[in-house]
């Protein structure tokens, strides 16, 4: 296991150093500081510096999820196409592809009707529900998560695969070799944007990723191993480890995330080698937007705002603290319309995208 991991941290560093090896960083809001090869504590002056951290981090969360899907033996992608569905403005397509020898995705495909040379994508990952991808399509009642179709409207292509367990991808990752979801998840995630890059109507240089909750921390995830994505959108998807329930990390260690939290790691964040601190950290410079409720019973306000407070340090060094920004709405655990519209100018900014309908009234309506 120990060479997969290695083999997907390639595309991350130079430096010579195995995952035994890495350093452990108790304290992970300075991300500042890195340990070097002879445990010496070292200030992060440069992006040079930040390099040397930024790998660090990289192989503590791996110890944590485990191996990512080995990218140099994929399959082709072989899209099919179950069904298409006229949606007005755009078709919705339900498809299958490979993310693995011997493992087909389901997602939807949400493609415009007009397109006027190449647009703009969005990996649209979904929240903890049992219909997964079906429900930022817009299937089922709770409209605030009705993302991927707000966006299609909007005039952008989206892809809105399952999260492993749930819609139609009710899959057994741990008999497939894999430690945790999470792992999975990253990995069919990152073969979206293949999928997306594969496409004649997409800009393969704008991509973006949004989620919520479960969707909301896998789009760090994915932006965090895959850099391909300009621009996130996460909303209700984190905190930080000592303020999520207190400290008590039961709720990663679920079969759904990373077991080893809780067999290795005994949900501790004192033992835990990353943070979100961290995970934001790493996605320096590019632009991130966050929802973060103040009423959210899962992800606790002020440990969004310790995470965001380190990660800024690290936006510093790249001349780009503007580019994380973070949103309190008077809410409980939801994404309202008026945040999901400030998102959608984000991605809109970001992406350098000027659709016709601006405005989620407009969407709505």
């Amino acid at each position: 296991m120990l060479l997969f991991i290695l083999l997907s941290l390639a595309s991350f560093s130079n430096q010579d150093m195995s995952i035994e090896q890495v350093p452990f960083y108790k304290d992970k809001t300075n991300l500042l500081y890195y340990i070097d090869k002879s445990g010496n504590i070292q200030d992060i002056k440069d992006k040079t510096d930040w390099n040397i951290r930024k790998n660090h981090i990289y192989q503590n969360m791996l110890l944590v999820m485990g191996q990512l899907p080995n990218r140099s033996s994929l399959p082709p992608l072989d899209m099919e196409i179950e069904s298409i569905e006229d949606m007005n403005t755009y078709w919705r397509k339900k498809i299958r592809f490979n993310a693995e020898p011997n493992d087909r995705l389901p997602a939807y495909l949400l493609v415009p009707k007009k397109i006027d040379g190449k647009l703009p994508a969005i990996v649209c990952l979904h929240q903890t529900v049992d219909i997964g991808k079906a429900s930022p399509v817009g299937i089922g009642d709770h409209k605030n998560r009705h993302i991927a179709k707000e966006l299609a409207e909007k005039g952008y292509i989206v892809i809105v695969p399952d999260y492993p367990g749930f819609g139609d991808y009710k899959i057994d990752v741990y008999s497939m070799g894999y430690v945790s979801a999470t792992a999975k998840g990253i990995g069919n995630h990152r073969r979206c944007i293949d999928l997306l890059q594969s496409l004649a109507e997409v800009d393969p240089e704008r991509i973006g990723a949004i989620g919520h909750s479960l969707g909301g921390h896998n789009t760090l995830f994915l932006g965090a191993f895959d850099e391909r994505i300009k621009v996130m959108v996460t909303s209700c998807g984190f905190t930080s480890m000592k303020k999520y329930y207190n400290g008590d990390l039961t709720g990663w260690s679920h079969k759904g995330y990373m077991p080893l939290i809780a067999e290795k790691y005994k949900c501790n964040p004192e033992l835990l080698p990353f943070d979100f601190t961290e995970v934001l950290g790493v996605l320096a410079p590019r632009p991130v937007f966050i929802n973060a409720p103040l009423h959210d019973h899962n992800f606790e306000v002020t440990g969004v705002d310790d995470c965001v407070a380190s990660a800024k340090k690290v936006y510093q060094l790249f001349n780009a603290e503007d580019k994380i920004q973070v949103v309190h709405p008077d809410c409980g655990h939801d994404f309202p319309p008026e945040i999901r519209e400030e998102a959608y100018r984000f991605l809109d900014k970001y992406l350098q995208f000027r659709p016709e309908k601006n405005s989620l009234e407009n969407i709505l309506r």
